[in-house]
C-alpha cells in the first residue's frame, strides 16, 4: 500500500491547452494492459528534458537527447512500458528511431520531431512491431482531459498512477500546470526508474525553459532515492504551449517568473514525493533535512548518506530507534573535517542527540513513538555553516525484496 497517497481524481486535473493524449493496449509485455502513452502538442510548443546521468543509457534516451539538439519543434511523444529498451545495442537505437518514424508518418512531421520513452525490462529486445501496430488506436485516444489515463498507461511496478495541477494568476491571466510521473524502484537521484512529463499553457520565452527544467529536476527528483540505483531511462520533460495570453516571461527572476517557477516546482515536488509514497514495498514517508552545512553539496552527501543506508531503512520499517545507525551514516558521508562534537539530530520534535552525544532527556519510547508513524522527518544539524539540503526517501521492507524478485516473472 502507498503511504497517504490517493489515486488522482480526473476532475482535479487542469487541461493544458495545446496538449492531447491518448492511450493504447500494444500488448508490449503482457496482454490486456495500457501500455502505450502519446503525447501530441501544438506547433509552437517549447520542449525541454533532463536524462539519467546513467552511462548505460538507453536507446530512447539517446535518440530524445539527438532529437532534442535537433531543434526541429517536438510535435509528439512516445512512451511505453514493460519494456526498458536499454542494453540493447545498435538494434535498440534502430528500434527507437523506427517508433519515431512510425509515428511521423501518422502526423506527417519529421522523426526528429518525435520523442520516444521506454520503460520496463532492461536487456530485452523492444517489440517495435507492436508499438507502431498500437500507435492509430492511441491517436484515436487522443483527448486534452485523458492526463490519468496517461499516468497509467505509463506505469510499472507502481501501484497507482500519480497526476497533479496547479492553477496561478500571471498578469491577471490564468495559467495551468499539469503533469504526470512514474516510478516505484530502482529510484536514486541523477536522475531518480522514473518517467516524468508537465506541461504548462504559459508563454515562457523558450530559450528559458532547459535551465528552468533543470533547477525543477534538482528540486524534485533529484531529491528522491528509494533504492540507491539509478536508471537507465530516466527523463524529465516539461513543455511549455505559449498558449496562455499573458505578456511573455522573459525573466525568471521578475515576479511573473517566479509565480511560474512556484507553481511548477509544486507540481514537480508532488510527482516525486508520490514516487516515493508508492516506493516498492514502502511502508514509511521520510524527509531528511541536514541543516548548518558550510555547502549545500555536503549537506547532500549527508542526506543521501542516510537516506541509503540498509540499516537505517530496514530500522525505519522496524520502527526500532535504533539511531546511532544514522550518526554512522553521517559520519561516513564523506565531510573529512566534520567534527562530531557539533552534531545535533531530531527525530520529529525528538531530539536524539546534541554535540554529538546522547541528549540527556531522549527516551527510547519517544524514538520509537515516532518511528511508529507512517511519515517521519529525520533533522541533522552539523554545526559548520548556514546552508541546507532536504532528501525524500522510504524505509525498506520484505515487500521490496519480493517485488524485485518476482519482477519478470
Amino acid at each position: 500500500m502507498p503511504v497517504n497517497l490517493l489515486p488522482p481524481d480526473p476532475a482535479e486535473l487542469l487541461p493544458v491547452a495545446g496538449v492531447r493524449l491518448g492511450i493504447a493496449q500494444a500488448g508490449v509485455r503482457k496482454a490486456n494492459r495500457k501500455d502505450l502513452t502519446v503525447l501530441l502538442l501544438d506547433e509552437g510548443t517549447s520542449v525541454a528534458g533532463v536524462f539519467t546521468r546513467n552511462r548505460f543509457c538507453a536507446a530512447p534516451v539517446q535518440v530524445c537527447r539527438a532529437h532534442l539538439d535537433a531543434a526541429a519543434g517536438i510535435r509528439a511523444l512516445v512512451i511505453n512500458t514493460g519494456n526498458a529498451n536499454a542494453g540493447t545495442g545498435a538494434q535498440g537505437l534502430a528500434d527507437a528511431l523506427a517508433t519515431c518514424e512510425a509515428m511521423a508518418g501518422l502526423l506527417k512531421l519529421e522523426p526528429t520531431q518525435v520523442l520516444p520513452f521506454s520503460t520496463g525490462v532492461i536487456m530485452e529486445p523492444l517489440p517495435v512491431d507492436r508499438i507502431v501496430a498500437g500507435l492509430p488506436q492511441a491517436l484515436a485516444d487522443a483527448d486534452e482531459m485523458h492526463w490519468v489515463q496517461a499516468a497509467e498507461g505509463i506505469m510499472t511496478t507502481d501501484t497507482l498512477p500519480k497526476a497533479f495541477s496547479k492553477r496561478v494568476q500571471i498578469a491577471g491571466v490564468t495559467v495551468n500546470v499539469t503533469g504526470i510521473s512514474k516510478g516505484a524502484g530502482m529510484i536514486r537521484p541523477n536522475m531518480a526508474t522514473m518517467l516524468g512529463f508537465m506541461a504548462t499553457d504559459a508563454n515562457i520565452a523558450p530559450e528559458l525553459l532547459q535551465a528552468l527544467t533543470t533547477e525543477l529536476a534538482d528540486a524534485s527528483f533529484n531529491r528522491i532515492t528509494i533504492d540507491g540505483d539509478t536508471s537507465t531511462n530516466d527523463s524529465f520533460i516539461v513543455m511549455a504551449t505559449h498558449k496562455a495570453v499573458h505578456p511573455q516571461i522573459t525573466t525568471l527572476s521578475s515576479p511573473e517568473g517566479q509565480a511560474l517557477k512556484a507553481a511548477l516546482l509544486s507540481v514537480a515536488q508532488q510527482l516525486a514525493h508520490a514516487i516515493v509514497r508508492d516506493g516498492e514495498g514502502a511502508t514509511k514517508f521520510i524527509t531528511i533535512q541536514v541543516d548548518g552545512g558550510k555547502t549545500n553539496e555536503e549537506c547532500c552527501k549527508v542526506a543521501y548518506a542516510i537516506a541509503h543506508s540498509p540499516l537505517v531503512k530496514t530500522a525505519f520499517f522496524a520502527s526500532d530507534p535504533n539511531l546511532g545507525r544514522i550518526l554512522a551514516a553521517v559520519g561516513y558521508a564523506g565531510i573529512e573535517d566534520l567534527d562530531q562534537t557539533g552534531i545535533d539530530l531530531f527525530l520529529d520534535e525528538v531530539q536524539v542527540v546534541t554535540q554529538g552525544g546522547r541528549h540527556p532527556d531522549y527516551k527510547e519510547e519517544d524514538g520509537q513513538r515516532v518511528m511508529k508513524k507512517s511519515e517521519i522527518s529525520v533533522r541533522v544539524l552539523l554545526g559548520r555553516g548556514s546552508c541546507s539540503d532536504t532528501v525524500w526517501t522510504c524505509d525498506l521492507s520484505h515487500d521490496y525484496v519480493s517485488i524485485n524478485a518476482d519482477y519478470r516473472s
